[in-house]
């Protein structure tokens, strides 16, 4: 199943059936969102508790590689929207968005990861994920759901002490490429979620003083 920001590719009336089954598209005038569904949640979470790192991921792109993370930590994919940008934080930090009424914090994980930062088009997405805490990751773009069985996926490269990869999950095996899974709540660190928190916190309380709370 592909997906452009939330939207998935038309691919004849049996694809669409497979897409209605695993995924609930809403659109709103300014975006699309796509939110997963609880059976297929549910679903999920019996794959994965086997043991093994096998299961469902979302697969996107950063820098032309293709990543992956678990479909259980995903809330929902959102097309760009206005993120409101907060004084003082690290350049991956983007900022803040009002989603539904809820203040979650973005950040951009080609800056965190160390490459270029490049023009948004409309094929960037935010992802919202859940890491203990809702949070949003800026993606170059959505690719895919692909289910990945535990045999093929590796552990990740030993690279030395001095680099912490603790943030890769494995490497996912699927036909003749290699998909990057991500442990999404590894990738900030402790500190890093704290001024996270910290930023949300300030955007939370400067909305409330505006509206006169």
């Amino acid at each position: 199943m592909d997906l452009v920001c939330g939207v998935p590719e038309k691919h004849g009336d049996a694809g669409m059936r497979q897409q209605k089954d695993e995924l609930f598209i809403r659109k709103g005038p300014h975006m699309a969102t796509t939110l997963l569904s609880e059976p297929h949640r549910g679903t999920a979470l019996m794959e994965t508790a086997a043991g093994d790192h096998g299961g469902k991921y979302l697969t996107f792109k950063l820098a032309n590689e293709e990543y992956g993370l678990e479909i259980l930590k995903v809330r929902e994919i959102n097309g760009m929207m206005d993120i409101t940008a907060v004084p003082q934080m690290p350049p991956y930090m983007k900022g803040v968005i009002n989603l539904r009424g809820k203040v979650i914090p973005v950040i951009d994980l080609r800056l965190k990861f160390g490459f270029m930062e490049i023009e948004h088009t409309e094929q960037t997405c935010i992802i919202v994920v859940d890491v203990g805490q809702d949070i949003g990751i800026i993606v170059d773009t959505v690719s895919e759901v692909l289910d990945i069985k535990g045999e093929s996926i590796e552990p990740p490269p030993q690279v030395g002490k001095a680099v912490d990869n603790s943030f890769i999950l494995g490497m996912g095996k699927v036909g003749d490429s290699v998909k990057i899974l991500l442990n999404i709540a590894r990738v900030l660190t402790e500190e890093e979620m704290l001024d996270l928190n910290d930023a949300t916190g300030s955007a939370q309380a400067n909305e409330l003083a505006e509206v006169g709370v």
